[in-house]
């Protein structure tokens, strides 16, 4: 069971009902710009709105994302067991996605537009209570519907398409965003009295509007596009009485799997790094390149090719070498590609700073990076739907929830680390905080890309080595299949025979 071809009989069982259509597949990704949309907005605008234009103390406004992501956090495992084995007759997931597009909606508007003349500790509260309700709710739509792409098809190649189709929508609705911010609302809030329209609170209350219908929208979208797929989907356990320990017990032995834990400990470093890297790119961009804002926006949009890259490129992969394997040596190309111009500029090979050859390497690098980048992500994505059968072998439940809630549960823990760890690096390296690019020294500036390629090499490159520890196959996900169908065979043989 050491290599990814295809037995013959595996391609009968991929030929089945349960491949989704292309509506099907384009209804599951137009979800997922509900989770860029929310992303992309917490990630790069809150802290700047609230601080900034606002004027609540940016402690106090981090303090406030960090809670609501740990309180959220812990919500989450409780989330996807409470989907795994809900009845209804809208089977496990819809009716959990259907009940929080409001909501969410709600919320995030609201967040964008907070009362007018409270004072910073009630707007903490605000921001506090508003931050909660965004995170709990998103999370019920979240986590039952990326438990939806095991159920959908348990074709080994198909749910590569289906995570492939999800990331490009999440990645090109966060993006788009993020543009249409920088270069529509801002600058249709220049006044004379707020001559950059990033200070303009309108700014966000309009954007705040557009963003929550996209989010209400979007979850509609694929909740309504996946409705008809319910009777195909798999059925919850029967009905039982389970205290709150035996619930944890259950948890506990679901995820008590070597590839889990691969995976589990795999994203610990992945968001580690992440975090880092989302940190550090603007800084970079300003002070180690110093690009100026149009180039770094340049580079932002760079990020639609990105996305078309990562999701085209995301199913050959998986149908040519397999997820593990193609996973680690895409992983390898594009993690250690993407620190490669700054090792360039630190070995004295490229030319001044300021000059567009640098730009566009730049430019480039990133385009591909990020692309390879979404498609380790749609892999890895992949890799954990898989490990689904293999704990139904193992366990006789489906657990798709619990397996999604605890991947989504680390990545909110450890999300702080990486930006902990870039402000050990800014003063480290000396960088003080607003302090103009010109007047930076040049060896503040090479510091600060000496101590930052290394450490996110470091962290990459421990990822895809715990990962190398994942040992599903094709084979072997097809052999659970088969498992499984037997055991419902023999199950049914019993039943008529009763």
């Amino acid at each position: 069971m050491s290599t990814e071809a295809a037995p013959a009989e595996a391609t009968v069982l991929r030929a089945g009902p349960d491949q989704p259509s292309l509506f099907t597949r384009l209804a599951y990704g137009v979800g997922a710009v509900a989770n860029g949309v929310k992303d992309n907005g917490l990630a790069y605008f809150l802290l700047l709105f609230y601080s900034q234009v606002i004027g609540v103390d940016s402690r106090l406004v981090s303090l406030a994302l960090t809670l609501a992501l740990v309180i959220d956090a812990f919500i989450d495992p409780v989330i996807g067991y409470w989907s795994d084995n809900l009845h209804s007759r809208w089977g496990r997931r819809h009716p959990f996605m259907y009940a929080a597009a409001a909501p969410v909606a709600i919320a995030y508007f609201l967040i964008w537009n907070p009362p007018v003349g409270w004072s910073e500790a009630h707007l903490f509260v605000y921001l506090l209570g508003t931050l909660i309700a965004i995170r709990v709710c998103f999370s019920l739509y979240e986590i039952p519907a990326n438990s939806l792409a095991p159920e959908l098809t348990s074709d080994y190649d198909g749910r590569s398409s289906l995570q492939a189709f999800r990331s490009y929508f999440g990645w090109t609705g966060g993006n788009a965003m993020s543009v249409f911010m920088f270069g529509v609302l801002f600058p249709l809030f220049v006044t004379k009295a707020i001559p950059n329209g990033q200070f303009n609170p309108k700014a966000y209350g309009v954007y705040g509007a557009i963003a929550a219908g996209l989010i209400f929208i979007a979850i509609l979208a694929t909740s309504a596009g996946t409705h008809s797929r319910i009777p195909h989907l798999k059925a919850p356990p029967p009905k039982r009485k389970i205290g709150v320990i035996g619930i944890f017990r259950e948890i506990f032995e679901t995820l008590s799997n070597r590839s889990f834990i691969a995976l589990f400990t795999a994203s610990v470093f992945g968001s580690i790094a992440s975090g880092l890297s989302a940190s550090m790119a603007f800084l970079l961009y300003t002070y180690f390149w110093k690009f100026t804002s149009q180039q770094a926006s340049l580079i932002t949009s760079g990020v639609f090719l990105s996305a078309v890259i990562g999701a085209v490129l995301a199913p050959i992969i998986s149908k040519t070498i397999g997820k593990k394997k193609g996973a680690i040596i895409i992983g390898l190309i594009a993690f250690l590609g993407s620190p490669l111009p700054i090792a360039l500029r630190l070995s004295g090979v490229l030319p001044a700073v300021g000059s567009d050859f640098n730009f566009w390497l730049v430019f480039w690098t990133t385009v591909f990076d990020v692309g390879l980048i979404i498609c380790y992500q749609v892999l890895s994505g992949a890799m954990m739907a898989d490990l689904v059968e293999q704990a139904e072998v193992r366990t006789g439940r489906r657990s798709e929830g619990v397996f999604f809630a605890a991947s989504a549960f680390i990545g909110k823990v450890v999300n702080g680390a990486g930006i902990i760890i870039a402000g050990l690096i800014l003063a480290t390296a000396g960088l003080a905080k607003g302090a103009d690019p010109a007047s930076v020294p040049e060896a503040t500036v090479l510091k600060m890309g000496m101590l930052y390629a290394p450490t996110i090499v470091t962290l990459w490159m421990i990822m895809l080595g715990v990962m190398s520890t994942y040992s599903i196959t094709r084979d072997g996900h097809e052999a659970n299949l088969r498992l499984l169908a037997e055991r419902k065979s023999r199950e049914l043989d019993a039943t008529l025979q009763d």
